[in-house]
Order: structure tokens, then C-alpha cells, then sequence
């Protein structure tokens, strides 16, 4: 069973900057294509940002496109660089795993994740 545990997050004044980080208890774990979601009060969860296997391909929400950034290492961690902070950024933020590339799901539908962190909570003062 694989174990996602998200960190990183906190309290950041607008315009700022955050690293998220979020390590798997797998050691194969450069065969999953991982995913950033985020969810804030109210609404439903949504799609941050995902990264293929061994890093070829990284995608993005419309929403984050130039102020985010999504790498992994070889090892077991992926990361979540966020810039340019907004208020509407604000939010729980998850880690999700998923064995197999990318082409193979629809890796912006966290339906499609199996293996999902306990979150971490992103705030954005004004």
C-alpha cells in the first residue's frame, strides 16, 4: 500500500512563494505518474498540476500555468513550487499517485488516483 505524506504548507501573504513537497513510501515510485489537487471550503477538489514517470512530461491547470511548477527526483518525493500567490490559491493541497504513465488515464480526474495524502493546508493573506 502506498503512503503519500504532503508538507510545506502555511501561512503566505499574497505574491509570495511556497514549496510543497510530498513523499511515497514506495522506492519504485518513478513508474507513477503523480498529481497535485487542491481543494478549497466549499468547493469540489481540482486539478493543480501532474508529472509523468521519470519526469518527461509535466502538466498544468489553466489557473497555475506560469506561477506553478511540479519536478520530481529520482527517489520517492515530488514537488510543487508555487509563485505569485493569489487569494483564491488558498486551500488543502494533496499528493496522488497513480502506477503507469500518463497516457494511459485521464491524469487530471482524481478519480483516476488510487493513492492520495493527507493534504496540507495552504493560506493566503491579503
Amino acid at each position: 500500500q502506498v503512503q503519500l505524506i504532503e508538507s510545506g504548507g502555511g501561512l503566505v501573504q499574497a505574491g509570495g512563494s511556497l514549496s510543497l513537497s510530498c513523499t511515497a513510501s514506495e522506492y519504485t515510485f518513478s513508474t507513477y505518474t503523480m498529481g497535485w489537487f487542491r481543494q478549497a471550503p466549499g468547493r469540489e477538489r481540482e486539478f493543480v498540476a501532474a508529472i509523468s514517470p521519470y519526469g518527461r512530461n509535466t502538466y498544468s491547470a489553466d489557473s497555475v500555468k506560469g506561477r506553478f511548477g511540479i519536478s520530481r527526483d529520482y527517489h520517492n518525493s515530488v514537488f510543487l513550487e508555487i509563485n505569485n500567490l493569489r487569494p483564491e490559491d488558498l486551500g488543502v493541497y494533496y499528493c496522488a499517485a497513480r502506477d503507469g504513465p500518463d497516457n494511459d488515464f485521464a491524469y487530471s480526474i482524481a478519480g483516476e488516483y488510487p493513492y492520495w495524502g493527507q493534504g496540507t493546508q495552504v493560506s493566503v493573506s491579503s
